[in-house]
Parts: C-alpha cells; structure tokens; sequence
C-alpha cells in the first residue's frame, strides 16, 4: 500500500510541477511582451505594463542585452564583489534548465529559473518517499522486537517450566537413592544411578539458566571443551573419532560452563548424526583480534549454502524423529547468553561442516 501511495504521490507531483512550469512560461512570455511594448508602442498603458512587471516576484530572471552584453537580473540574490560573473554562471545555469524567450525588437534574451514554489513541489515527492520509507522501517522494526520479545518470553516461559517439571521428580528420585544406599543394593547400580540423576539436576540447571542471566566466569576455553569431551566420548559411538587442535598457551572467555557445554554436547551430537556414527569431529581453537574463535567440524553429509541460516531457525530438522530446536538453543545460548556468534563457516554436501563459535576474548 506504500508504495502504490509513493507511485501515485510521484505521478500526481509530476503532472503538478509540468503544469506549474507551463504556467510560468506563459507568465515569462508575457512579461517579455510586456518589456518589450514599454521601448516600441508608445500608446500602450504604461500603467498596465508596469504591473505586468511588479506582478513577477517569485521567478528568478536575468535580461540579458545581446548589443552590449548587459546582465539585468531581478528577483536574483548576487554578492556585491564578482557579481558580472555569479551572474553570467546563473545565466548559463539558466539556460541549461529552461530555453531563453526571445526579445527580437530590443534583441535580448530573456534567461529565467523555476520559481521556489516549483523547487520546492520537485523536491516534495522524495522527501515523502522518505517519510514513507522511515515509518515503514519503523513498522518492521517495531514488529521484529515485539516478535523478538514474544519469542524470549515463550523461550524464558519454557525453560522455567521444564526445570520446574524436572525438579520434583529428581527430589524423588535423590529420597529414594538415600533409602536404596541403607539397603543391600549393589553399589555399582547406585553409583549409575546417581551419575544419572546428578545428569538430570545439571539439565534442570541448564534449563533454568536459560530463563535467567547466568553468571558467566573467565575460563580457559581449552579445559571446557575437553571436559565436554570426556563426558560425550563415552556416550557416543566408538567409530566417532575426536580431534582438537588447542594453542599450547591458556585462551580465556567468559562463559559459564553448564551452558556451553550444552552448546557443544548439542553440536556434537548433530555432526555424529550427519556421519551416521562414524567419521571424524575436530575441534579448532584460534584467536583473530579481540575475539576467540572455536570451529567446530564433522565429516557428514553437510548441506547446500541456501540452508545455512535456516538451520537455526525453530523447527529445522533433517531428522524423522526431533524438534527442531537443538541449533535455535545454541544460537540463542551464545548469542543471547555469552554476546558472541555462531554461524556456519562452510558445508559441502557429502564432505562434512564447520561450525564457527566466536567469543570475546577475556
């Protein structure tokens, strides 16, 4: 609706400003006569020429004398110093624009500008375009906050819930660990066990994080990510190989450790399923300028460029079974939670992807 407003506002401004520059032809021609008639026909009412020459208080015009190459200009604003020629350039800027009207019985040329009315009603349809494109701006940038604010709330609004959720089961299930451990139960189950439910509490952490600002703590990049490592070694398949290649001196960022550790189970976890629990994950670490950079890459199946900001939005899956959800977590976990940025740095269909991480450098 804007823009068929725009292109009728510009079609209606343009027939306005012909017209108007019609119109002040037809004024200039008759002021011409009227100039003209004050020198050769002596009967006329001087009284009438002289209006037809005051009349004109808005046009710009310079008179210009052939026979002596006078400039006389009226309604012309010059400077005193080097006035001949500001106004033998006006002239020419005036002609370019407009064609001279003849005085063929004084011999002279009647140079003439648009008046500030017709500059003005030129220059009107684009100052509204203007408008028109700030507040369309300003239409899209309201509705992508109030998007973008509807979205935390849901995301704020779910995490806490699951953490609730999760909590009074996991209580459950500590009381009963605590009456298994006075009873005859084998101890190897009930240290599994209370590996798995220390698993459950820390996801129920996480989840109530996510709802929250967590405290981010200076690390060593390097240790949280082969912390993460050995946990996920032994959940994934045995013909999944992990490669890191770490500088030999300390890489500190700020983050906290819960979270980016689901950050890479969630991104390791994608890569195993790309290669179909077999192939290679490699992990980069590597510092350009004020930021850390943590790349992360698999040897599957990969994807085409069109993909490649579409796979973290809610809802992407290439999985039969899934939500769709595990990449939107991690960018809103590092965008949102640490102020960095992930994206994918490069994927070939049938050679893998890479996964780039960058944080601000502690």
């Amino acid at each position: 609706m804007a823009i068929v407003v725009a292109l009728l506002s510009l079609w209606l401004s343009n027939e306005l400003v012909k017209e108007l520059a019609d119109e002040e032809r037809r004024k200039m021609e008759i002021w011409a006569l009227a100039t003209e008639s004050m020198v050769t026909d002596e009967e006329m009412d001087m009284s009438l020429v002289l209006r037809i020459l005051e009349s004109n208080t808005t046009i710009p015009i310079i008179l210009y004398d052939r026979s002596s190459g006078k400039l006389t200009p009226r309604n012309v604003k010059f400077p005193e110093e080097e006035a001949e020629s500001y106004l033998q350039t006006k002239m020419e800027e005036f002609g370019r624009k407009r064609d001279p009207i003849a005085l063929h019985e004084m011999n002279q040329l009647l140079y003439y500008d648009d008046s500030y009315t017709l500059k003005m009603l030129h220059l009107y349809p684009y100052l509204q375009l203007l408008v028109i494109a700030f507040f369309i701006g300003l239409a899209f940038f309201a509705l992508n906050r109030s998007q973008r604010a509807e979205r935390d709330r849901l995301w704020v609004g779910l995490s806490k819930e699951t953490a609730h959720q999760l909590g009074t089961p996991i209580s459950s299930l500590m009381a009963w660990m605590e009456y298994m451990k006075l009873k005859e139960v084998d101890q190897q189950l009930l240290t599994e066990i209370d590996k798995d439910i220390s698993r459950l509490r820390m996801i129920a952490e996480r989840f109530s994080k996510i709802g929250s600002a967590p405290a981010l703590v200076a690390v060593d990049l390097r240790a949280v990510v082969k912390h993460s490592l050995e946990y996920l070694e032994k959940r994934v398949s045995s013909e999944v190989v992990f490669h890191t290649r770490f500088p030999e001196f300390p890489v500190k960022v700020e983050l906290n450790e819960s979270l980016f550790g689901w950050i890479i189970e969630n991104l390791v976890k994608n890569g195993v399923d790309a290669m179909r629990g077999r192939g290679v994950i490699t992990f980069d670490i590597c510092e350009k300028d004020e930021w850390v950079c943590l790349d992360i890459s698999d040897t599957g199946r990969g994807f085409p460029k069109s993909k490649f900001k579409t796979i973290f939005s809610p809802g992407y899956t290439t999985k039969k079974r899934g939500w769709g959800l595990g990449l939107t977590l991690v960018k809103r976990i590092v965008e949102e939670n640490h102020k960095g940025e992930i994206f994918v740095k490069r994927s070939e269909q049938g050679k893998g992807t890479t996964f780039r991480i960058r944080l601000k450098r502690s």
